[in-house]
């Protein structure tokens, strides 16, 4: 993606992701998070809960993803912020959908929100910066 293409308001293209027992389950593992209710039922039970459900660092993952994937390769996120609304659980579609907010100089500020059919998963704040060319030549300075 170059700057040049990106305009206030656009919506970024919609991803949608079928979440399984493994994808928990390998995300909370991943993430060094053994927290029980993120690995197993009978923990996730105990709480109250249908099922094991996604840890934030998975969550964040899919964020991040999400951006990563519309801005390209030589994008560069730069901050990332997000709040988590209700679980999400294996058998989930969880729908990642975003929106430019703003635009300045090489930077693009996004809106991403992450939803299942009981409502919002995550709502996010993401910086990305488009302008891999700028960062290339003072990662240059710097070394030289």
């Amino acid at each position: 993606m170059k700057i040049a293409d990106v305009t206030v308001g656009a919506s970024l293209p919609e991803l949608d992701v079928a979440i399984t027992t493994a994808t928990v389950v390998g995300g909370a593992m991943a993430t060094r998070d053994f927290t029980p209710f993120h690995h197993d039922k009978a923990a996730a039970a105990k709480l109250g809960l249908p099922d094991v459900c996604l840890n934030i660092l998975t969550t964040n993952g899919f964020v991040c993803r999400y951006a990563a994937e519309w801005a390209g390769p030589d994008a560069m996120i730069t901050n990332v912020r997000n709040k988590l609304g209700g679980p999400c659980f294996p058998g989930d579609r969880l729908q990642m959908r975003g929106t430019v907010t703003a635009v300045e100089g090489s930077v693009a500020h996004l809106e991403i929100v992450g939803s299942t059919s009981r409502g919002k998963h995550v709502s996010a704040t993401v910086t990305v910066d488009l302008d891999t060319a700028a960062r290339g030549a003072h990662a240059g300075k710097a070394r030289a």
